[in-house]
């Protein structure tokens, strides 16, 4: 599914607006706040939903190859996680939906976690 289909639908606000979401494909998704079990479960290339908002999320979404990082519950990261998402090619999005109802509307849209 794209990038762009699942912001749409979800009515996600992208915080990287800078960076082109045009042919971005989304694998899967992945609902966690411990960076360590997003490296071991996040399917590549897929979106992590997550209440974290430090630096260190982007440099796990990087290590693990995401599509994407979605902050729920109405989180936002400081400007310096922006500025290096940007950097680093990896989109950003809020919303003020919890993690647990964004997950379902992933599932709804068709999209599932890592298998296996």
């Amino acid at each position: 599914m794209k990038l762009t289909e699942i912001a749409a639908r979800l009515r996600l606000q992208n915080l990287t607006p800078e960076l082109p979401l045009d042919g971005c494909e989304v694998a899967g998704g992945h609902v966690s706040d411990l960076l360590s079990d997003v490296l071991a479960n996040a399917p590549r290339d897929g979106v992590l939903v997550t209440i974290q908002v430090h630096m260190n999320v982007l440099a796990v979404s990087v290590h693990a190859g995401l599509a994407a990082v979605v902050f729920a519950a109405g989180r936002a990261p400081e400007d310096a996680v922006r500025a290096k998402a940007v950097e680093e090619q990896v989109p950003l999005f809020t919303t003020s939906a919890s993690a647990f109802d964004v997950a379902g509307e992933l599932y709804a849209l068709g999209l599932r976690g890592r298998r296996g």
